[in-house]
Parts: C-alpha cells; structure tokens; sequence
C-alpha cells in the first residue's frame, strides 16, 4: 500500500459508463446505423437475437424482452395471474421496483427481513410465514448486489404449497447459486437493463426468462397489449416492448459481459485484502458458500457513521451510493399495510449503515488503492 497523501485532485466516480463505452464504442455505432438504415425501431431481428442470446446465457428456455426492469416484475406478476386479493411475498431492503409492481398487480405485499450477511430474504423467516399465510401465491427473492438468495429451501416449499417464484435479478445477470444461474431456478426471472447495471444499455430495458412455454407465450402476448395477432386481444396486457435499438446495444455488450464481470469480482477481492491489511473496520460483503458466483453490481460496506463517511470520501473526490436509505416498509406510500419501525431491524440497519464504493471493472489497482487509503484516513485520521 503506497502512502501518497490523499487529494482533491483526483476524482473517481461510483461508475464510470464512459470507460467502458470507449472499449465498444465502434462496435455499437455499427449496430445502431444497422438498425437505423434498416428503419425497424420495434422488436424484430435485433430483439429475437438477444433473446436467445440471453435465454442462453442464462440457461432458460425462453427470455422475452420488455421495457424495463420494472415492467419485467409486472408482467411476471401478470403471467401467473396475481390479482387483488393475493398476497406477494419479498423483503424491504431493495429498490421500489419490485413492490410497487405487486401494487400495480392488485395484489398485496407482505414482507420478510433479509440476511445480516448476504442483504438477502431470511428464508428461514419465509418459511415459517408462507406455512401460516394461505392468500401468499408468489414471492420474489431479491438477488440483491449481485449475488443470489438462498433458493433451495424457498423452492422445495413453495413447490410444496404451489406457490409461484419470481426472481428478482435486476442485479444479477450471471450470478450463480450452486452453479445455477440467476433467473432460472423459479418460475420466472427479471433482468434489468438499466445503464448503471453490469449489463446495461443507452436508456431503458428489461428481459423476462422462463422454461415454461405457456408462460412464455402469455408474456409476449402481454408486452404487445395482450395480443397474439395483431388487432385481437386476449389478455389485458400493456405495451412495454424491448426498444429495438437497446437490443443492438445490448447484443454488443453481451459479449463482453463475463469479462465485466471477473473485473468487479477481481476488484471486490482486492478492496477485502486492502482493508484487511489496513485494518479498516467497516463491515465488508462476503459471498455466502452458495453464492458460486457474484458478479458485484455493487461492492456495500457497513458503517454506523455512514453518513460521515460518505461525506469525508466525497472530500476526496471519491463517488459513493446509498442503497437504499429507507426501507420500503417505512416509506410512506405503502404506511396502509401497517407496518411500523422495528419490524424488520436488520432491513433497517442496512438502511442505516450501508455504502456502496466504486467498483466497475475498469478501475486500476491505483484507483483501488487510493480508494482504501481515503477510506482508512476516515478511521486513522492520525496515520495519514
């Protein structure tokens, strides 16, 4: 660890989109212009590709693209016919997203405490309430971060009770639980393609994966309207297609993807050595046994003086993130289901304590380094 002194010279933001652009850039223009000059702007080849591309990727029989991750959970919820009345199990510790789609379905959900360790669904709390809670037809673990929840137990009772599983991957393309990739262990998996994932495009976008064929077949009807021919319509759907030029985009980056993602695992492992050597005390994500792959969307670390922290970092030129500042429990849209503060503490001292610190893969062992040295000054101001 080298001992230059820390300045405000120096800026590293949490994610840096134009370093990675510049690996592609020309690629990607000569995709756009095909689909420009070809003047097809709405599904068609670009978007059939990438489904296949990442149905493959992902090992699933079928990926239908949509419009963003957030419709992704939708018309999961409406493939299997959640409606109101029903109940939806998933944890507070995540993006707005996924509960917001449960509401927008009708139905009505109920919540579960995640992991001290993984940020994960307690599944051992989730089976203990799925067995006294019949109106529960679906749940969707959150593969938070990058890595994937603990599926086995989740799966063998909700099979047992025939109870849907929709994963929640939005940050998890490629992850892996026991070898199994994200998004193909329930009935459905989402994706999201949002720019700041590992996975991103140039706007909007999401992807739905399934090795159910009729469920395949009712999502692509849904994302057109509920059409299955064009003017006839069976189903209540909404348009929420995969913009063709998106599809051009993400088939480009694609290619790349594991590549991405060894640089953020490579990163993460050397972030965990730095601290260990400075003896840094922040609470440092670990990849649980089953997490046989974690592709570190984000790289979350714990401090009580969350706030502070940030902010000394912020002095340094070093962008940082809060994910998520309050808990969606707490938020004031979803106070009509009644839950109060306590009811989920581990959710709401992630809440408290959580950061998450620069960690896309064009990083440099330098920028790492002086990333950990800011961050030991915050502790060791005297040795720095």
């Amino acid at each position: 660890m080298g001992t230059t002194g820390v300045t405000m010279e120096r800026q590293i933001p949490l994610l840096d989109l134009r370093a990675q652009h510049q690996q592609i850039r020309e690629e990607v223009l000569a995709e756009l212009v095909r689909v420009i000059d070809s003047q097809r702007f709405i599904l068609g080849e670009a978007v059939e590709k990438l489904e296949q591309a990442i149905a493959d990727y992902c090992c699933t029989r079928f990926a239908i693209g949509c419009g963003s991750g957030s419709d992704a959970v939708f018309l999961a919820l409406r493939a299997l016919e959640i409606q109101p009345g029903d109940e939806v199990l998933t944890t507070p510790y995540t993006f707005f997203a996924t509960v917001g789609s449960i509401c927008l379905a009708g139905a009505t959900p109920v919540f579960v405490d995640v992991e001290e360790t993984t940020y994960n669904m307690n599944m051992d709390q989730a089976v203990e309430l799925l067995a006294r809670r019949p109106k529960i037809r679906a749940v969707i673990p959150i593969h938070l971060f990058g890595g994937c929840a603990d599926m086995d137990p989740l799966c063998a009772c909700a099979k047992d009770r025939g109870i849907a599983i929709i994963e929640d991957a939005a940050q998890s393309i490629g992850a892996e639980y026991k070898g199994r990739r994200a998004g193909s262990m329930g009935d459905i998996g989402c994706f999201s393609f949002f720019p700041s994932k590992n996975l991103g495009g140039y706007g909007e976008g999401g992807m739905v994966v399934t090795n159910d064929a009729a469920l395949a077949e009712r999502l692509r009807a849904l994302r057109v309207h509920g059409s299955r021919r064009k003017y006839y319509h069976d189903l209540i759907g909404v348009n929420s297609r995969l913009d063709t030029l998106q599809a051009a985009v993400l088939k480009v980056k694609l290619k790349y993807l594991d590549g991405w993602s060894a640089g953020r695992a490579r990163n993460a492992d050397i972030y965990r050595r730095m601290f260990e050597d400075l003896r840094v005390p922040a609470g440092l994500p670990r990849a649980a046994v089953y997490q046989t792959r974690h592709i570190y969307n984000q790289f979350t670390i714990r401090e009580a003086r969350r706030d502070q922290l940030q902010a000394h970092l912020k002095s340094q030129g070093i962008g940082s993130e809060i994910y998520y500042p309050l808990p969606l429990h707490l938020q004031a849209c979803f106070a009509y289901l009644g839950y109060k503060e306590g009811d989920f503490p581990i959710s709401e001292r992630l809440a408290k304590e959580s950061l998450s610190l620069p960690i896309f893969p064009e990083l440099t062992r330098d920028d790492l380094e002086y990333i950990c040295q800011a961050v030991d000054s915050f502790y060791h101001p005297s040795q720095n």
